[in-house]
């Protein structure tokens, strides 16, 4: 599933792929919260409108933006205690996709953090940095050491685990349309059959889990101006 940040509040919102697919140019800008508050309020039976308000007026609700989550690393530290204790957790987002994107990936044992790395590109896709946080995840943890990585990108997870050994077997090719990122698909599908200890798995996004809010902060460090 891919991931989109709310221009409205700031908050990361997943978007199904049968949707993306059904309309192809189709950018989302908001979650079903912030453009559901957005909209003018239906009248109920019976009900007027306030004088001088319509279907088509624009909305005169106003909604507080922020460009970014804006929490820093100690900032999650702080605020969050919950979610799993060891793993390494890997994040990715562009704003506006596409656009500037970055990358972060932190490898912890019993809520210790081992290692971490992140990144940034100055034009890409979140699915591009979700997959090069995964790649980065992979390389923190030992040859030859058990470890599961957790992302929030289920689209990356089922590329890996469910698509990726077909895809192969027919030549890197699909049924319908092309793969996207091939280069990086291929690259982290080959990562992941040479790491078989490691397992890959879907961790659900900004759900209060200590660690999966501190890789969405190594991966928006770019724009907190952090060198």
């Amino acid at each position: 599933m891919n991931t989109y940040e709310c221009q409205s509040c700031g908050r990361s919102f997943a978007v199904p792929q049968k949707t993306l697919e059904k309309y192809p140019s189709w950018q989302p800008k908001n979650c079903l919260s912030c453009h559901s508050a957005a909209r003018p309020a239906a009248a109920r039976p019976g009900q007027r409108r306030p004088r001088g308000t319509n279907s088509g007026a624009a909305s005169s609700v106003k909604i507080a933006t922020s460009p970014e989550r804006a929490l820093t690393l100690r900032d999650v530290l702080d605020t969050y205690t919950d979610g799993p204790a060891s793993g390494v957790f890997t994040d990715g987002a562009a704003h506006p996709n596409p656009g500037p994107g970055g990358w972060g990936a932190v490898y912890v044992l019993e809520g210790e953090i081992v290692t971490e790395a992140r990144g940034a590109e100055p034009q890409t896709t979140n699915n591009r940095m979700e997959l090069t946080a995964l790649l980065a995840g992979y390389d923190l943890v030992p040859t030859g050491k058990s470890a599961i990585v957790l992302t929030d990108s289920q689209l990356c997870v089922d590329t890996i685990n469910s698509w990726a050994a077909d895809w192969e077997r027919n030549g890197w090719k699909r049924k319908r349309g092309e793969i996207k990122n091939l280069d990086l698909v291929q690259q982290l599908y080959r990562v992941a059959r040479a790491r078989p200890e490691i397992e890959l798995r879907w961790i659900k996004s900004h759900n209060g889990y200590r660690w999966n809010e501190y890789a969405d902060a190594l991966a928006s460090a770019y724009r907190r101006a952090i060198p």
